[in-house]
């Protein structure tokens, strides 16, 4: 039914309208879409032309519409999600400027997402779906959420779904050695690993080069891809990317042939968007990772990035 499945919390963000303009003197927010896995989804959609949907839970109330109506804006399915709970999750983003950087605001505690359970969602549309794509966000984000975001993620698998995983560590929501641990029971189920180099030394204590570290996880855990991003900040505005995918099937390293030299417009979601471009990459040409690491560098710069 859909080439891409999603699974997170639909959020609500708000920011300042007038550009680097401070939350705590603003008097009007502009209000916008939020969330890892809305943004793979509506990238998809929309530069990708691939049918996705998002699996949620959203209160049947006017901000609960706002979010399905806008979903239906960016051609994301909505017959996944459900309803019930009192509140959408919602976060407040100031724009940095040197040597300011970009800050966030989070207010999602206690949402209809942050407190669904395994119960709100039917799995019977875990075969309906060529890849099905979930973050550590959601891992994090309540007891209950992690356990239904693992139940998924073994039920996709073993519907023969491809499974894509985004770490995505985020040090507010928890701590290091829980999310090690809760990240690696559901690693053997992975076929598509998102990972940063830090986390990789940090949380997972791992040593060596990059290549060696990916080549482990892959070989440890029967990962049949796992892509890294690079980003070399030069200063709040001004950024280089590049990714390294690497194709355990085959044993073979992509990367970029230069880094991008960007003009940083908003860092928020570029991940996202690398991560949506490998995806495309996959589905449209046969699984080919070149393509793929390519794809997942375009996505990020062009579309969230100004390149120069």
């Amino acid at each position: 039914m859909y080439d891409v499945v999603t699974f997170g919390e639909a959020m609500i963000r708000l920011e300042p309208n007038g550009q680097y303009e401070r939350l705590e003197r603003a008097n009007l927010l502009k209000t916008t879409l939020g969330g890892a896995e809305i943004n793979v989804s509506a990238a998809l959609a929309n530069i990708g032309k691939l049918s996705t949907a998002i699996v949620t839970k959203l209160p049947a109330n006017p901000l609960g519409r706002w979010i399905e109506h806008n979903l239906s804006s960016f051609k994301v399915g909505t017959d996944l999600i459900v309803h019930g709970g009192l509140r959408v999750g919602t976060y407040y983003s100031e724009q940095g400027s040197r040597p300011r950087t970009t800050s966030v605001v989070y207010d999602r505690k206690h949402s209809s997402f942050a407190e669904s359970t395994i119960n709100d969602y039917a799995l019977d549309y875990a075969n309906q779906a060529k890849v099905f794509h979930t973050t550590g966000i959601t891992l994090a984000l309540s007891d209950t959420t992690r356990e239904a975001a693992v139940e998924m993620i073994k039920s996709f698998h073993n519907n023969g779904t491809l499974v894509s995983f985004d770490v995505n560590y985020r040090a507010n929501l928890w701590g290091e050695s829980e999310a090690r641990e809760c990240i690696e029971e559901i690693l053997p189920f992975v076929d598509i690993l998102f990972i940063s180099e830090e986390t990789c030394r940090r949380m997972f204590a791992r040593t060596g080069s990059l290549e060696e570290i990916l080549r482990d996880f892959a070989t440890t855990y029967d990962i049949q891809l796992i892509a890294s991003t690079k980003r070399k900040v030069i200063n709040q505005s001004q950024h280089q990317f590049s990714s390294l995918v690497y194709d355990a099937r085959n044993d073979v390293f992509h990367t970029s042939e230069a880094p991008y030299n960007i003009e940083v417009v908003d860092k928020i979601g570029s991940g996202d968007a690398y991560i949506a471009g490998v995806l495309y990459g996959l589905l449209r040409y046969h699984f080919d990772p070149k393509v793929a690491q390519e794809y997942g560098d375009a996505f990020s710069t062009i579309f969230l990035y100004k390149i120069i």
